[in-house]
């Protein structure tokens, strides 16, 4: 599928879905919309994804792309009106729409009946099931291996890490399975449930079911971290997550040189704290241990500092860690094994 991606003057540093797209998913993405970096080309900003030209609009997009994907989430997930001419310039082409924000696409009158009236398809991936219920506590009958990545914040790089752990796995011949629970997994995978937009009740039972479904087919089940213990919006989703998921280990991410809380004006406590903060919290549902860490090291300017860095890393948690875009996965995935 050829697609679009819209990350309008926030490409690439806080367009995390798109960038999440172009390095993990399936599509042939044909341009990015960013009106800010319009006439530059994707691998003018990030290394080793996928290249495509970045643009000004949809209608520099060409004729024979088949979806717009919005790659960009903003707090609270609102929709921007200045991308409407965006939106409704695909579905006037027949495009498919996929979008990851809390505002509904489908629910708008106007993208309703131009997807309609055109054939195409209104993909809001943060819409839940409506069958789900709470978590009856019971993923540890499973055999398969839960790992679950948590984080000292938001927009550390946990998806990133989850995913490149199963990916690595897989490409080492381990039967491993890949539990998306945000948007930019869901649209990477094609599957999952956006556990920020279940109801309280019942979202550590979402995650409990896509857990018991993975882990009855697969050896290793990754699960998608969201947000942080400390995060004073979004503690619940990763409070949902962990006691959902009864992982049997922990990858703690962070990213280098981040000592605030992301959006808010508030100190992130010591890196090494987190050790402590997420065994214990796991500690009633399952005896999870910080097995390996992972580290956002896109701020450091070279790889000798940013090897330093996850040395630094390691050794405040006292786990072995990686950078795993940088360096890759192995030496966390190895103690994993």
């Amino acid at each position: 599928m050829k697609v679009a991606l819209l990350a309008h003057e926030k490409f690439p540093d806080r367009a995390k879905t798109a960038v999440g797209v172009l390095r993990y998913a399936d599509y042939d993405v044909v341009a990015v919309l960013d009106r800010n970096n319009d006439g530059t080309r994707v691998s003018d900003h990030v290394p080793d994804v996928q290249d495509a030209p970045v643009v000004a609009s949809m209608s520099d997009v060409p004729d024979d792309v088949d979806a717009l994907i919005v790659g960009i989430s903003p707090i609270g997930g609102a929709f921007d009106e200045s991308w409407r001419p965006d939106v409704r310039n695909a579905l006037e082409r027949g495009c498919d729409v996929f979008s990851g924000l809390h505002y509904f696409l489908g629910e708008d009158e106007e993208f309703a009946e131009l997807a309609a009236e055109h054939g195409a398809e209104l993909w809001d991936v943060r819409k839940p099931p409506e069958d789900l219920g709470v978590a009856d506590g019971v993923v540890d009958s499973v055999d398969a291996t839960v790992v679950a990545t948590v984080g000292t914040d938001c927009s550390v790089g946990k998806m990133t890490a989850t995913r490149e752990l199963y990916e690595a796995a897989r490409e080492e011949g381990l039967d491993a399975a890949f539990v998306a629970t945000g948007q930019t997994g869901i649209l990477i995978e094609g599957e999952g449930i956006p556990i920020d937009r279940v109801v309280s009740d019942f979202a550590a039972g979402a995650v409990e079911r896509m857990v018991l479904e993975a882990g009855a087919d697969h050896d290793y089940v990754f699960v998608e971290g969201q947000a942080s213990i400390v995060h004073p919006a979004y503690s619940g989703v990763t409070a949902s997550i962990v006691h959902g998921a009864q992982p049997d280990h922990l990858v703690l991410c962070h990213e280098a040189g981040r000592d605030s809380v992301h959006g808010y004006d508030q100190q992130l406590p010591p890196v090494e704290s987190f050790v402590d903060r997420y065994e214990s919290f796991a500690g009633p549902v399952a005896d999870a241990d910080v097995i390996g860490g992972m580290l956002n090291t896109r701020g450091v300017a070279d790889d000798e500092a940013a090897r330093e860095a996850v040395a630094d890393f390691a050794d405040a948690i006292g786990a072995p860690a990686d950078d795993p875009v940088r360096f890759g996965p192995d030496t966390v995935l190895e103690v994993i094994r």
